[in-house]
């Protein structure tokens, strides 16, 4: 066969291959109820993006994945919100790890002082038992509820600079977190962090230096969607322009959430530098009920759902115990996103699952008329539970021992 021949043979099964990948979850999209005809119709619009990992295993209980795709593209942009949390995440646990100062770990009481146009400074945490605040209690937050002042104060003990390269030199190369959430800041005060010192029992452990970013931004061009956006509590008639803000690609969303909970499955190596006790920590918060936490108390102020969109995101009652969602949601402009990892451990069930779609009838930005309640919560969460059909009545040679994810909350 010669070179000619070779190429386009390699095509043809690329091109038959991504047809099964995406025949995998048409079929289940054409399953869907008749009251998402138009979402499934009209994907583009909706900015419709899914990926499906299954996972087998075999007798030694290894876990091997095929994942499939429907529309997931890198250069679609996305705004994803929350999302971007589970990444900081990450990185903080690691860099905590990479400082390699003795006591100085997730549970460090954590002073975070102000120094620049923007900043505020925190000396105690009120949703603390202790009041102390640490690493290890703005990640429960993040997971438990996606805490935006949580993300805020680990995003300034790691700088736009070091996250970023860092992400990137993971590989993670269509992803940018650039602003903190909620608080609406310059480029030029998101670009500097606040100094930071970490304490065990009084005794200082790390003396961080505010910073200020050099980081040279990957996406310049202008991203444009909608017709309008709200500014001064006024409607203006224009696209808005999403260039400076976060980003995040489905891929990288779904690559990051399987290597945080199948460590070292993307390329054989842990791409994160964290302790087994690390990523205890981690699986315990993403799969905690809010209710179940008691510091935080959030005590009946959260359903089961909250921040749960597959299967449960429509559905205000408790979530049955055997179920467990490890996860990162992100609500914002329209878009909602989750990605997750799905495990049944009465029926033997593991799927990771990663969608997002866009409900803004009337293409305004920052109106609060978003169709979450009537159209996107409900579709994504029927959405999670055709795939949780699929998976049950799916043949498995090697059923799998899930006990690495089971947890007395």
């Amino acid at each position: 066969m010669n070179k000619c021949a070779v190429i386009i043979f390699l095509l043809f099964f690329a091109s038959c291959q991504k047809h099964q990948e995406e025949k995998v979850i048409g079929n289940i999209l054409e399953s869907m109820p008749d009251q998402y005809t138009k979402i499934i119709s009209n994907p583009d619009k909706y900015k419709l993006q899914i990926l499906y990992t299954r996972i087998d295993r075999n007798k030694k209980n290894l876990p091997f994945f095929k994942t499939f795709s429907y529309r997931a593209n890198s250069g679609e942009y996305f705004y994803p919100a929350s999302t971007i949390k589970l990444p900081v995440a990450l990185m903080s646990l690691e860099k905590l790890n990479k400082l390699e100062v003795t006591g100085l770990d997730k549970y460090a009481t954590m002073i975070t002082d102000s120094a620049y146009s923007g900043q505020s400074s925190v000396l105690y945490d009120s949703s603390a038992r202790n009041r102390i605040p640490s690493i290890a209690h703005y990640l429960k937050k993040i997971f438990l509820v996606s805490d935006n002042d949580a993300f805020n104060r680990i995003y300034e003990f790691l700088g736009q600079e070091y996250l970023n390269e860092s992400l990137k030199s993971k590989g993670f190369i269509n992803t940018e977190i650039i602003h903190r959430l909620s608080i609406f800041l310059s480029e030029d005060e998101n670009r500097h962090t606040n100094p930071i010192k970490f304490y065990n029992e009084g005794r200082l452990l790390y003396d961080q230096k505010a910073v200020e970013s050099k980081y040279k931004r990957r996406m310049n061009d202008p991203v444009l969607l909608g017709r309008g956006f709200v500014s001064g509590g006024k409607v203006i008639d224009q696209p808005m322009n999403f260039a400076n803000k976060n980003f995040c690609s489905l891929e990288d969303l779904h690559q990051l959430l399987t290597e945080t909970l199948f460590p070292g499955s993307l390329t054989g190596e842990r791409l994160f530098k964290l302790k087994t006790e690390d990523y205890e920590f981690l699986y315990r918060y993403m799969s905690m009920y809010p209710g179940e936490s008691d510091s935080p108390d959030y005590g009946s102020t959260y359903d089961d759902s909250y921040c749960k969109f597959f299967i449960y995101g429509d559905n205000p009652n408790s979530i049955p115990r055997n179920i467990r969602i490890f996860n990162k949601v992100g609500e914002a402009y329209g878009f909602l996103i989750d990605a997750a990892y799905i495990v049944d451990f009465e029926e033997k069930i593991e799927f990771i699952l990663s969608a997002v779609i866009y409900v803004n009838e009337n293409k305004i930005f920052g109106d609060n008329q978003y169709e979450y309640d009537s159209l996107g919560y409900p579709f994504l969460a029927e959405l999670g539970r055709k795939f949780y059909k699929y998976e049950l009545n799916r043949h498995k040679n090697y059923l799998p021992d899930l006990k690495r994810f089971k947890f007395d909350y």
